[in-house]
């Protein structure tokens, strides 16, 4: 892996390519990022960056009216991470990501790594926590066939057996059963980038992107290519 991005999800839209045809696209504000740390074999065992994105208020520690009690915002950025921040030479950051770069000695404290390291027509990896949906049943949640819809069939929207009665008189494991929906790590691979925007540092990605709007995604260039 030679470049990757933090980017925040704006949402979806339409776009018309030079041939006239729609392309459905998610926007990803993507960038810019700094680099707070570059990790190397010799003092960490690996090659890496670690790069912050979006700004966040340090905490601020007040004395209460006796002067003997500190009053602690807690919407900002501890004593620890300040520090590390001050180390690199940047301001205190809210998210902070690690990525393994084939190419990292290259790479200084606060560089800025902004969406124009990508091109029209790179793949990429989107890695984002996918919409959370609550606890559902197993035809939202696993695509289940309902039960016959009429009046005294009692059985509409159950998920039918669970295993045999006597043998081996117990629910297999891995049963598809109701649970929590979404809200876990998904990735998807070998997306298009249509549109770069360096100046506002905006990508438009073929497709759609997992997460909710303003959430956080990974943009990383494609493990693999599909023919």
């Amino acid at each position: 892996m030679k470049k990757a991005i933090l980017a925040t999800k704006v949402g979806m839209t339409q776009v018309f390519s030079e041939d006239g045809v729609l392309i459905p696209v998610t926007v990803l504000q993507a960038g810019p990022c700094v680099v707070t740390q570059i990790k190397t074999e010799d003092n960490d065992g690996y090659n890496a960056v670690q790069v912050g994105f979006v700004d966040k208020k340090d905490k601020i520690i007040n004395k209460d009216k006796s002067g003997k009690k500190d009053v602690i915002h807690r919407h900002g950025v501890n004593k620890a991470l300040k520090g590390h921040f001050d180390k690199a030479g940047v301001s205190s950051k809210r998210f902070i990501r690690e990525f393994r770069f084939e190419n990292a000695g290259e790479y200084e404290l606060a560089q800025e790594i902004k969406a124009d390291i990508f091109e029209v027509g790179d793949k990429i990896d989107a890695t984002a926590i996918s919409k959370g949906k609550g606890f559902q049943g197993t035809i939202k949640r696993l695509g289940q066939h309902r039960g016959p819809m009429a009046h005294g069939s009692k059985f509409h929207r159950h998920q039918g057996s669970n295993g045999a009665c006597s043998s081996p008189s117990r629910v297999y494991k891995g049963k598809g059963m109701p649970g929590h929906m979404g809200s876990k790590k998904v990735t998807v691979q070998n997306l298009e980038v249509v549109r770069v925007d360096a100046e506002n540092n905006l990508l438009l990605i073929k497709g759609a992107v997992p997460g909710p709007r303003k959430s956080l995604v990974t943009i990383k260039e494609t493990v693999k290519t599909l023919v």
